[in-house]
């Protein structure tokens, strides 16, 4: 007797925003219904979690692509050596070319160290990400949870001031803002000049919900047209504000999560964990293009 064709379910997690999705089995080709199902939640809730999925790096990277063309990140201007085969799987490990634990000044550990600070992906960019989708492969004893913040919520709790002052205004947002905040300041003009800043308007409009975003982050480093010190101050009391613990949800790994999120309206950061253990996910990225198939049909 065949089975019933089981349908999407979410379960709430936090009062805001996120929630644990079932019902689908993600190894398995995606069909459009699916597809506009987890739209549909993503508009709602934002951020979505799938339990006890074991995707091979082609399902994930097969499971991505039903949402449209996928984001290599910085690896469009940076060429480094890279320990998974397909460029489009982005290693968010303490593991180096070579398979090792990466020691704890290496390149890669300063790439993690970026990942704590609050940020949506590629925002320094267009087009900028629209969904990621993070897979746990390995975790360490301790730490290492990712939280997200709703930027929607943050944009509905503002004060009648503060909505009336930033309406106008935008961002630049830059790749190496926070490389060079922790310390790795390295780099040629040239270097700096093949990652031009993107200017995002700080209150945005997400396309699938219709609602409102307070649009920061840690790439955010100067308002347009403010002097540059009370830009960046203002910019991370906006940040504070959209961070307040109300408006977080942690995730607290196990392997075979997939977590999955919704960069033009969240903001999320890694959380500290002991780097000499090993700690493998993988991330795919789908770019805000208009090739993207983000709306809930």
């Amino acid at each position: 007797m065949t089975k019933p064709k089981m349908t999407l379910q979410l379960k709430p997690l936090h009062p805001v925003f996120a929630a644990q999705a079932s019902g689908i089995d993600l190894t398995q080709p995606l069909s459009d219904a699916d597809a506009s199902a987890i739209n549909r939640a993503m508009n709602e809730y934002a951020v979505l979690v799938w339990r006890g999925q074991p995707l091979t790096a082609q399902q994930q990277l097969d499971f991505a692509q039903s949402f449209g063309p996928l984001d290599i990140g910085l690896k469009r201007v940076f060429k480094r050596p890279e320990r998974l085969a397909d460029e489009r799987l982005i290693d968010i490990s303490n593991v180096d070319a070579q398979g090792n634990v990466a020691g704890r000044d290496s390149p890669k550990n300063l790439s993690n160290f970026a990942n704590q600070l609050w940020h949506s992906d590629s925002s320094f960019m267009k087009p900028r990400a629209a969904y990621s989708m993070l897979h746990c492969l390995i975790k360490p004893s301790w730490g290492g949870d990712t939280e997200f913040a709703d930027l929607r919520a943050a944009y509905d709790t503002l004060d009648d001031r503060t909505r009336a002052e930033i309406q106008d205004l935008q961002a630049e947002h830059f790749a190496l803002h926070t490389r060079i905040l922790l310390g790795d300041d390295a780099y040629t003009d040239n270097q700096k000049k093949e990652i031009p800043p993107a200017v995002w308007p700080l209150v945005d409009t997400h396309p699938g919900s219709g609602r409102k975003v307070l649009f920061v982050g840690v790439h955010a480093r100067q308002i347009m047209g403010w002097p540059t010190a009370e830009s960046r101050m203002y910019l991370q009391d906006l940040l504070e504000h959209a961070t307040q613990r109300e408006r977080v949800y942690t995730h607290h790994w196990q392997v075979g999560d997939l977590v999955m999120w919704d960069n033009r309206s969240t903001l999320h950061r890694g959380r500290r964990y002991d780097i000499s253990e090993r700690r493998e996910l993988r991330r795919t990225t789908v770019n805000d293009t208009p090739e993207a198939k983000l709306q809930a049909a």
